[in-house]
């Protein structure tokens, strides 16, 4: 197994505790290990809460698929970019997210070449991070042999997508787990914000627009709670970076969801008010400002 900066910060932390043990007392050295055991635990739980209440890699992009809107390449993150990612875990991590979702948004569309191309980059960067069997050469094959069949394409892409997440967690490497899962939300979530940015202002007036955009507008509204569920799994991973601007901007992110006030909005048969791309312009910057941390 590689070895990584989450080893490194692992390893610091050990080294730190076994410092305090050498130089104060021995309650002090377990009151320590006893604080790192429970961070790690409510990490490990935080992650596993993630992987049960997000959304799959393949399930944003086959909802905007079923929308009727039109695909998007320059939406994409390119993945001849991925060796840029390979030196640094954190990174590694993230960007494997991204591109599973990518994956999942090219295989909706059935650009399933491309899907394949895309495959085999994720699987540079799963290699590179240990992750053992889940974007080897069998993923690959079994995604050729079921090109015809976008359920089963991604059937094939969330399992390898959940068996890297449950490789990580085993293995005690919950960060590189949770950052996976970031990378993946963050990426459907830029996919949905972009296709309403580029779609063409002068094609329809405003109210017609809006209806034909609103199916795009319910699924990142709906995204809600899943951002929630981001910010309380990343608030239990250290702060060094790219993590330190994520957590700020899902910070960000929460507070803009929290201005909608979507919920008493349609309480009160106010929906009308929330659907319009106006609304989401600011989500639409802060989605971007993440996208281009991990991406870049």
């Amino acid at each position: 197994m590689k070895f990584t900066r989450l080893n490194a910060y692992l390893l610091a932390l050990l080294a730190m505790v076994g410092l305090w043990s050498c130089g104060g007392s021995k309650n002090d050295a377990n009151q320590n290990a006893n604080e790192f055991n429970q961070a790690e635990e409510s990490l490990n739980d935080q992650v596993q809460d993630v992987i049960n209440n997000l959304p799959s890699p393949s399930e944003i992009p086959y909802l905007l698929q079923a929308t009727g809107a039109e695909f998007n390449q320059s939406l994409l993150n390119d993945r001849n970019k991925v060796d840029k990612y390979s030196a640094l875990s954190d990174k590694a991590a993230l960007n494997l997210g991204v591109y599973t979702t990518d994956i999942g948004y090219l295989s909706s569309y059935e650009k399933t070449q491309e899907a394949i191309d895309y495959l085999n980059s994720a699987k540079k960067l799963a290699d590179n991070l240990g992750v053992i069997g889940t974007f080897d050469v069998s993923v690959l094959q079994r995604f050729e042999a079921n090109i015809a069949n976008k359920d089963s394409l991604a059937n094939i892409l969330n399992a390898a997508t959940k068996s890297s997440e449950k490789y990580l967690k085993d293995n005690s490497r919950n960060k590189l787990a949770a950052l996976l899962l970031t990378g993946s939300f963050v990426e459907g979530l830029y996919i949905s914000t972009g296709l309403i940015k580029t779609y063409p202002k002068d094609l329809l007036p405003d109210d017609s627009r809006n209806l034909v955009l609103t199916p795009l507008m319910r699924i990142i509204l709906e995204q809600e709670k899943s951002v929630d569920e981001l910010a309380r799994m990343l608030s239990t991973v250290d702060s060094a970076e790219p993590i330190g601007t994520l957590k700020k901007d899902l910070a960000a992110l929460q507070a803009s969801y929290r201005d909608l006030n979507i919920e008493d909005q349609i309480k009160n048969n106010n929906s009308a008010l929330v659907l319009t791309d106006k609304n989401l312009v600011e989500i639409t910057k802060i989605v971007e400002k993440m996208r281009t941390t991990i991406v870049e």
